[in-house]
């Protein structure tokens, strides 16, 4: 599948693993690593004046003068430079002496106009920020606008986080190993990757398996196995309800939006729950969704009773306060009934926003016995307001907060942004890449909160609707591109779903 992404020191014991089962020991692998750099610098830059090469003390630097040394062999033009020699006796110090280029010292580092930069100082394991003679490179390169290949990750990006560390290379091209990290996919690291190119050196998807990791790039491959694809004797009800509370009859398209999304996305029924002075308000603009007068949890627990709905959104365009509180308690508790029929709630917006001054409360009926999935979309501002020390806390990568408020809330948690996150109480995460800045508009939250529903509501375990929700959101604004309003998404969504439904078909 290799969808799977490893922290640094994951990666460090996939290397471990893979010289421990043979047949490649440590210096293997690194020149495994190094041709793989060398042929994309050939292929890719050909023409380029000189190679400079700049190596590390470590690994990463051992994989530099691998290259350095096949670049040679190959006949062009090379320049070595070091910030300090590897250590004796290390796979680096082997690579340094099987090297013929006389290196010199970073700290002279000069370049040309037409030339190319190896970034081979850091990699993906750095934890300081970049300083001194690597900060004068990066400082030179870029004001010289080289084109720079990097070595798993471009120095100054941080592999855990994508944060950048004092200043960092921007690559062109960034080759990694065995799987992609963290800081490639998340901001603004990923902004400084380039184009990112996954080379096998030869450790094995039963090596990555071993160490079974829990955080994943969000592609299809992920969720698909889960995708909901109806039966040839499907009918409306057994391809799931969702249904989605309006706002008032000033506030009622966000609802509107949310539940064509909710049908786009293949619930079979989908219910727009109204207070009664917008009834004629949505009754006016809806034809396939269906309506329903909601004034307070009576009348919610009549609704249960009567239909039966699989999933829940409760947020967009519905207000601040204690009637959201209600509503959302009561269906969180609903799954302690027996037999309720309801299999998640979505909170969104003002859903979110409500419980700002008790989180507590709602995190403790998302712990209940038998409480419904609970899948919350926070954007940065309300992740805030739920969760205001992990929001503070700068030590923290989007990654782990996600992770934390997840296991915190026990709920689905997807902190929205141009590196979406998606993370579980278990543990798992994904960070979504095929965003695209169309998305940035009003209401295109209420459409991913109506996808997650809708998948729901066909009864798609959580983790996985959030996944390709997001995903599906994502591809459908990307493709749509410029000009892109929230309103063009559901029906935008029909290509997506479509591929995806002939790839599970395959």
């Amino acid at each position: 599948m290799r969808n799977e992404l490893l922290s640094p020191a994951e990666m460090a014991e996939a290397d471990r693993l893979a010289i421990a089962e043979g047949p490649l020991d440590g210096y293997g692998l690194m020149q495994r690593a190094g041709e793989a750099v060398a042929a994309v610098v050939l292929a890719r830059y050909p023409a380029a004046k000189r190679m400079h090469v700049l190596c590390g003390p470590g690994n990463n630097g051992g994989d530099g003068y691998v290259v350095a040394r096949l670049l040679q062999e190959s006949g062009v033009n090379v320049a070595l430079w070091e910030s300090g020699e590897p250590r004796a006796g290390s796979d680096a110090a082997l690579a340094a002496a099987d090297c013929p280029l006389e290196p010199k010292p970073l700290s002279a580092f000069a370049a040309e106009t037409g030339s190319l930069v190896v970034d081979a100082l850091y990699g993906a394991g750095l934890s300081k920020a970049t300083a001194g003679d690597a900060a004068r490179a990066i400082r030179i390169s870029t004001d010289l606008g080289l084109p720079v290949v990097a070595i798993d990750l471009p120095s100054g990006v941080s592999g855990e986080s994508g944060a950048i560390l004092g200043s960092a290379f921007r690559g062109a091209v960034t080759v990694t190993f065995a799987r992609k990290k963290p800081g490639h996919l998340l901001l603004p690291g990923r902004g400084q990757c380039g184009e990112i190119v996954l080379a096998d050196i030869g450790i094995g998807d039963g090596i990555i398996a071993r160490i079974a990791p829990r955080t994943f790039d969000n592609v299809p491959a992920l969720w698909l196995p889960a995708f909901p694809v109806p039966a040839v004797d499907a009918h409306k009800y057994r391809r799931g309800h969702a249904s989605i509370f309006s706002g008032g009859p000033s506030a009622t398209g966000a609802a509107r939006l949310t539940a064509l999304a909710a049908a786009r996305s293949g619930a079979g029924a989908v219910t727009v729950l109204s207070p009664a002075n917008a009834m004629q308000v949505n009754a006016a603009h809806l034809t396939s969704i269906m309506l329903r007068k909601v004034d307070a949890v009576v009348d919610l627990g009549a609704f249960l009773t009567d239909r039966r709905p699989s999933s829940f959104v409760l947020g967009p365009g519905f207000g601040i306060g204690e009637k959201a509180r209600d509503f959302a308690l009561a269906l969180l508790g609903a799954g302690q009934a027996q037999d309720s029929g309801v299999e998640g709630l979505v909170l969104d917006a003002d859903g979110i926003t409500s419980f700002r001054d008790e989180p507590e409360t709602l995190f403790q009926a998302a712990h209940g016995s038998g409480a419904p999935a609970l899948v919350m979309t926070p954007h940065e501002g309300e992740f805030g307001r739920l969760f205001p020390d992990m929001a503070d806390d700068k030590a923290l990568s989007k990654l782990a907060k996600a992770r934390a408020a997840a296991a915190l809330a026990n709920a689905i948690v997807i902190y929205k942004g141009a590196d979406t996150v998606i993370a579980a109480p278990d543990g798992r995460a994904a960070i979504n890449s095929n965003g695209a800045p169309w998305l940035a508009t009003a209401g295109s939250g209420d459409v991913l909160a109506g996808i997650v529903a809708g998948l729901l509501a066909q009864g798609m375990p959580a983790f996985e609707a959030a996944c390709a929700a997001v995903w599906i959101h994502a591809e459908a604004g990307s493709r749509f591109g410029p000009g892109l309003i929230a309103d063009d998404l559901p029906l935008a969504m029909v290509p997506v779903l479509r591929e995806l439904m002939e790839s599970t078909a395959r």
